[in-house]
């Protein structure tokens, strides 16, 4: 069974996903006018803006940090370890392509989401692909796809991944039963998903930045008492990218497609760009400045967060090791605590499986984030099936300290490739849309107004919107 399934992920990835990655993110990169380079220096008044609260949903900032905290899990530590094992250096630099053009998709989907959302019985707004394919494309069937896929994903093979780096990150350093840590991660998984959407933001604002900024300075910190060597690793990421150090060496070593493949999956998995899964965050955000590109930029700078700065800090921690070859090629998360103790000590192992459990948890929460979400889209919102879901999700979660590490991440390459392909089917087809939504937000930036959609200009688009859900800001 594990051949069937690393075959299905070599067809997948070898010979759809790269292109589909690469061709989407170079295709929005184009017609958003380079939006991913145009307003990086906006990013820190994005930030600012996100903060401000308004009626009807979540803070942008809150809708970043919920984000944040599905991506900002395993595949920042145990994947870029893996990345680096099965491409070699080079796989750093494509994953760093792989975020830069990503951001470009991410700015697409996440405006699309903001722009089709609506309002639940409650008044939260919600939304994501399944909305914008069925609005939008006037697709409910490909929506209804693309939900049952990201149930699958989010409610059981993702939700494992995190459990088992985790369990396996405390067997490593305190010799801790990995049955025990599925029981209590799923206790305390289970009190904090029991408080709904908008409770999830209020902890996560906090607990998001907090984690990340102990994760990346303690690698800074790192790699500034071993600043003579940083050069050399840069060196050493940028020849093996294009294999001219193996081909210098003389050795097989790693070829290039090993190195851009590992890159991009380990990219996605991670920043989750073009998935689909970060614009169910980005809807449920009453964005300001209220026009939908507005909450693209800052779901933006979640990819930069996510794989340019902590996957960074991951993989400089890896090479200044020396550790990226030497042990065995699915180690993952124990390759990151053998570097840890060889840079830091012995208490080395034990701080990467706190910061293990802080990343995992938060992605295990804000996993069942994204697919309760999609129950509403669904329409099976009652409180069994909700409960239902959390039950199943917590059973994942122990169920995944006990299952074999290669194949949850081939599961996961799988089902990851599935939404990815739905996905990106849906924006590409919807790029006119997008590309109109970028003009619209450039054009008034130009002017020096604060952008304001007025769905009235297009009315195209207008008759495809949720009602009231625009109509109330170009009013007021």
């Amino acid at each position: 069974m594990p051949d069937f399934f690393t075959f299905i992920s070599d067809v997948l990835w070898g010979s759809v996903m790269i292109y589909l990655l690469f061709g989407a993110g170079c295709w929005f990169t184009y017609r958003t006018g380079f939006v991913q380079f145009r307003y990086i220096r906006h990013f820190s008044k994005s930030l600012k803006n996100s903060i401000s609260p308004q009626p009807g949903g979540l803070t942008s900032f809150q809708a970043l940090c919920t984000s944040l905290a599905a991506r900002i899990g395993s595949g920042n530590l145990a994947g870029v370890a893996l990345a680096i094992t099965a491409g070699g250096p080079g796989a750093i630099f494509w994953m760093w392509v792989a975020a830069l053009i990503g951001m470009a998709t991410s700015f697409a989907e996440c405006s699309l989401a903001q722009l089709y959302k609506e309002r639940d019985a409650s008044g939260q707004f919600r939304g994501g692909p399944a909305w914008y394919m069925t609005r939008g494309l006037g697709m409910r069937w490909m929506g209804v796809l693309f939900a049952i896929f990201l149930l699958i994903a989010y409610g059981l093979v993702f939700n494992s991944v995190q459990a088992n780096s985790i369990s396996r990150a405390f067997h490593f350093a305190f010799d801790f039963p990995p049955i025990v840590s599925g029981i209590a991660l799923a206790f305390f998984t289970l009190l904090v998903i029991m408080r709904g959407i908008k409770g999830v933001a209020r902890i996560m604002r906090w607990f998001v930045p907090m984690m990340t900024l102990l994760w990346v300075a303690t690698s800074l910190i790192i790699c500034l008492l071993h600043i003579s060597e940083l050069p050399g690793i840069i060196v050493s990421i940028v020849k093996s990218a294009f294999g001219w150090q193996e081909a210098v060496g003389g050795a097989a070593g790693y070829t290039l497609s090993q190195a851009i493949t590992s890159g991009f999956q380990r990219s996605m998995f991670s920043n989750e760009a073009g998935m689909g899964s970060t614009p169910n965050a980005a809807a449920a955000a009453a964005s300001w400045p209220p026009h939908p590109a507005a909450q693209g930029i800052v779901q933006m700078i979640g990819i930069f967060i996510d794989t340019l700065i902590v996957c960074s800090a991951t993989a400089m921690l890896v090479l200044l090791a020396g550790n990226g070859t030497a042990y065995a090629p699915m180690e993952g998360i124990q390759l990151v605590q053998r570097a840890m103790n060889t840079l830091a000590g012995s208490w080395g192992a034990g701080f990467v499986a706190i910061i293990m459990v802080l990343f995992g948890f938060s992605s295990i929460v804000a996993n069942y984030i994204y697919a309760e979400n999609n129950l509403y889209f669904l329409r099976l919102n009652n409180i069994r099936i909700i409960w239902t879901l959390r039950i199943i999700t917590c059973s994942t979660v122990i169920a995944g300290t006990l299952l074999s590490f290669p194949l949850l991440w081939q599961l996961a390459d799988i089902i990851m490739a599935c939404m990815a392909i739905t996905n990106l089917t849906a924006i590409l087809l919807l790029s006119p849309v997008v590309h109109t939504i970028a003009s619209d937000y450039l054009r008034q930036r130009k002017l020096g107004v604060s952008p304001v959609f007025d769905p009235l200009r297009y009315p195209d688009i207008e008759q495809q919107l949720a009602p009231d859900t625009w109509d109330d800001l170009t009013r007021n």
